[in-house]
């Protein structure tokens, strides 16, 4: 964190910057079943929202995957997300299908955007607690987080 701002563009919150918010959030889903089912989106969003390091073709399936997220809510992620666990296990070899994506966007070519209108910095916590005013509410902050990471990187083309 240079000057006081994340990578994304965001100023630090209490916790610091994302990456100190993004590791409390995979340290409480682990004990939280329930807040676990955004896991998938919260990686996505944190990955695109702090993409240097990593590779065009993951983020292009990231940005592909929260758009399915955005259009067709958690349930449709979560069935795409467990079929690519299944193809992904040891004894299946087959590898990471894209079928189920291809309808979406392709990541944008360019540089990532500097700017979020949502971040993770931004989010609250009470009582050591993403989840203290209920699930539906943390969930509802996820999906903000990510309708702004991928409205940000379309409006970078």
């Amino acid at each position: 964190m240079a000057d006081g701002h994340c990578d994304c563009g965001a100023a630090a919150g209490p916790l610091g910057g994302c990456a100190d918010y993004y590791h409390a959030i995979l340290a409480e889903e682990q004990a939280d079943p329930e807040m676990y089912k955004w896991h998938t989106p919260v990686v996505c969003a944190y990955l695109l929202q702090h993409s240097s390091g990593v590779g065009e073709k993951q983020l292009d399936s990231q940005f592909r995957l929260l758009q399915l997220y955005l259009d067709a809510g958690l349930d449709a992620l979560l069935r795409v997300a467990a079929h690519q666990v299944a193809r992904n296990n040891h004894r299946a070899r087959s590898g990471y299908d894209m079928r189920p994506l291809t309808a979406f966007a392709p990541l944008p070519p360019g540089a990532a955007p500097r700017h979020f209108r949502a971040t993770f910095c931004g989010l609250p916590l009470r009582d050591g607690s993403f989840v203290f005013d209920g699930h539906a509410a943390y969930g509802s902050r996820i999906e903000t987080i990510a309708g702004a990471t991928v409205e940000s990187w379309k409006s970078a083309r």
